[in-house]
């Protein structure tokens, strides 16, 4: 029975995250509107950015929570919690090197290592944010 409750405990975090993903990239798409003129106003420019800064983090937190409940290994970084789901069959390589990459996105934002690029923020938007959705739908599928 306890069991039973853990594996509903994860189930409803799983669930929760990947709702908090979708409702981050929602945003994103209500501000960019498919118009990458809308990066060139800033205040639609911030809220694109920040939502993709939470989406990211909303991916990394779900790695997280399956790395720990799986047990699947200690990560020494967020790349590394891809890395042990990628490890352990729970995402192909290719979703992990590009969930990978939006963490050294997110790492830029976040810790303003350089400015940001308006052409990566772009492809990110058009690209990238599927990525964030195919790996919340493919974690949910494996619980």
């Amino acid at each position: 029975m306890v069991q039973s409750k853990n594996i509903d405990k994860i189930k409803e975090r799983g669930y929760n995250k990947a709702s908090i993903i979708e409702r981050y990239i929602k945003r994103i798409n209500e501000e960019y509107d498919g118009n990458p003129e809308n990066l060139r106003n800033y205040t639609k420019q911030d809220s694109i950015i920040l939502n993709v800064q939470r989406a990211c983090e909303a991916c990394i937190d779900l790695a997280m929570n399956i790395v720990a409940e799986k047990s699947l290994g200690i990560p020494q970084n967020s790349r590394d919690d891809f890395e042990l789901l990628y490890a352990n069959g729970y995402i192909e390589k290719e979703l992990n090197e590009k969930l990978k990459a939006t963490v050294g996105f997110r790492n830029i934002v976040l810790h303003d290592y350089q400015a940001v690029n308006l052409k990566i923020v772009k492809k990110i938007i058009e690209v990238h944010l599927e990525d964030m959705k195919e790996f919340s739908r493919v974690i949910l599928q494996s619980m």
